[in-house]
């Protein structure tokens, strides 16, 4: 960023005090001073302050970069050194990040340019931000490109929770989607502290004979989700779910594969925090060959880098870990946040087979054509 600062690239980052400050190696006012010498325009949102812990539930987990307005990067990943090196307590940390081209870089910079305007109080506008499908730059050649048939006409919907105006679209449309599947659904999330809705949806699918593949990390940054995630994932073993520990090191992605069909890519847990608190964004990737991708990555891990859980490997957690586990889950309702408002309908049309759109203050086009690449 300091190069392209250094450059003449107008640089503007925004990150989460919160998320922040439980970071390893967090930014210290010494980073931000550097970072700000050299032409870049850095914000903490929503700083906390004493005695206002209010301000701690509701905060901003999406992962956005968007260049140019012609290229956008969103996912799970964040901007850490422990992407590149790992962890000693871990190993590698694995993600899972999209690129995206066309009209939905549109809707992420829109929900940049909003935030940022809400958080510095400036007025950032103006066509520029919004070129349209102009050709982007090729200047990352690391990442396989995308050669299927569909290549740049993928249909692509944005879906962001704003704990304001859309508190209920990310959840009810993993519900929506769980209910409409035919044959099979196959998740990764490291944080699978299930809320009830989504959990009665898994096993309505599974009495409905839909194959239900989660994986999940055998390993955790937080001390009390492991032992609430595998209470979690051995109850859904029961009712007929197939679920993998992933030992390959920590698998932080958050990924969702629906009849071999389309999919999601985003920051959203399948927890409280992302479902019901958090800002968060997730892309729909409505398209065979993107989704085919994702699940030969979720197959390759499964064979080479995950155990099955079965009623035997349950048995060899040992006992201890299992009364944690039910007396932790005891605890997932409690940071829960029930929403009375009747808004299901007007947020999220139903899914037959696919179609999402939006209800915000400005209303965005649900699926567009783009290009994806992985």
């Amino acid at each position: 960023m300091a190069e392209r600062a250094k450059n003449g690239v107008k640089v503007r980052a925004l990150f989460d005090g919160f998320g922040n400050s439980s970071n390893n190696r967090p930014l210290r006012k010494k980073h931000l001073k550097a970072l700000q010498e050299v032409g870049i325009e850095i914000y903490e949102f929503d700083p906390l302050r004493f005695p206002y812990i209010n301000h701690a539930l509701h905060r901003d987990h999406r992962k956005i970069v968007v260049i140019d307005g012609c290229i956008a990067y969103t996912g799970g990943m964040n901007v850490a050194d422990y992407y590149i090196k790992g962890k000693p307590e871990f190993g590698d940390w694995r993600d899972i990040h999209a690129r995206v081209e066309g009209d939905a870089v549109g809707n992420l910079q829109g929900i940049f340019i909003k935030f940022w305007n809400e958080t510095t109080g400036q007025s950032v506008s103006g066509p520029e931000y919004y070129p349209g499908e102009h050709a982007a730059r090729n200047s990352f050649p690391m990442l396989s490109q995308d050669t299927s048939t569909t290549a740049g006409h993928q249909k692509v919907g944005v879906i962001d929770r704003n704990p304001r105006i859309s508190p209920r679209i990310i959840h009810d449309t993993f519900v929506k989607a769980i209910d409409n599947a035919h044959s099979q659904i196959q998740i990764i999330n490291p944080y699978l502290t299930l809320c009830r809705h989504i959990k009665r949806s898994l096993k309505k699918a599974i009495k409905r004979g839909v194959d239900i593949q989660i994986m999940v990390s055998a390993k955790s940054d937080i001390p009390i989700t492991p032992r609430i995630v595998e209470y979690n994932v051995n109850k859904l073993m029961k009712y007929g779910a197939k679920i993998y520990f992933y030992e390959g090191g920590f698998h932080h992605s958050k990924i969702m594969m629906v009849d071999s069909i389309y999919s999601f890519i985003g920051s959203a847990n399948l927890n409280s925090r992302s479902l019901s608190f958090d800002y968060e964004c997730n892309l729909l990737i409505a398209d065979i060959p993107t989704t085919q991708t994702l699940q030969r990555i979720f197959e390759t891990d499964k064979l080479t880098r995950c155990f099955q859980l079965t009623p035997e490997r349950w048995k060899q957690f040992g006992r201890w870990k299992h009364f944690k586990g039910w007396l932790f889950h005891f605890l997932t309702p409690f940071v829960r946040q029930e929403n009375k408002q009747k808004t299901i309908n007007r947020q999220i049309a139903k899914l037959s087979p696919l179609f999402i759109q939006e209800k915000t203050e400005q209303p965005q086009p649900a699926l567009k054509n783009n290009k994806t690449t992985r």
